[in-house]
């Protein structure tokens, strides 16, 4: 089974949030060989057990909040069919947002979501508005995460990438009895580069 595979480029006609096409590592080890980067600060982040969402809570001095960028029923990239196993060009209701802390965004969040996830009582998926996905998930009964992969975000021609745009992410499938969805999170460098932001937090 390959280590790495790569999403499709997606328009991004929200220049508010800029989520760049991402080579996946299901191993992390192989994403550090390609970025030692991965190994520093956003080590953490990048391997928080249980709710991320959550582990951003915890910094807050003040207050913790979801900006809903975009959602809506659209084409998942062809990456993510595949690894949602679902019918390539069906469509999903796909949830980007920004998940900022006191005031601040420090991550990015992409969520597809499956049409066989949106039956009987998934249909609160629809209706989340600025409450954040993993507050459902993780008070849901029956959805389950799988493996944690990494994420290493590319920039075209090879540019340096700017301060509000992701260079690092982690994603993962939660699945229940029927059905499955993907929560892809994607590090913005304020999260991770200024250590002092987080004083109780470890580094490696």
């Amino acid at each position: 089974m390959p280590s790495k595979v790569s999403d499709i480029d997606t328009p991004a006609d929200n220049p508010s949030l800029i989520i760049p096409p991402t080579d996946w590592y299901q191993s992390f080890a192989a994403a550090g060989l390609r970025n030692p980067g991965v190994h520093g600060p956003a080590r953490y982040w990048l391997q928080v057990e249980g709710s991320f969402t959550r582990a951003l809570q915890k910094q807050c001095t003040r207050s913790f909040h979801v900006e809903v960028q975009r959602e809506g029923f659209a084409t998942p990239t062809l990456e993510e069919a595949r690894r949602l196993k679902i019918p390539m060009r069906q469509q999903a209701w796909i949830r980007e947002v920004r998940l900022c802390g006191d005031g601040t965004p420090w991550a990015l969040a992409r969520t597809v979501i499956p049409l066989s996830c949106l039956t009987g009582k998934g249909r609160r998926l629809l209706h989340l508005g600025s409450k954040p996905l993993g507050a459902y998930l993780f008070s849901s009964q029956g959805w389950q995460r799988g493996p944690l992969e990494t994420g290493l975000c590319t920039h075209q021609n090879g540019s340096s990438p700017k301060t509000g745009i992701p260079e690092i992410a982690r994603r993962s499938l939660f699945s229940n009895k029927k059905s499955a969805l993907l929560v892809g999170e994607y590090l913005l460098p304020v999260l991770y580069q200024k250590t002092e932001l987080f004083p109780d937090t470890p580094n490696g």
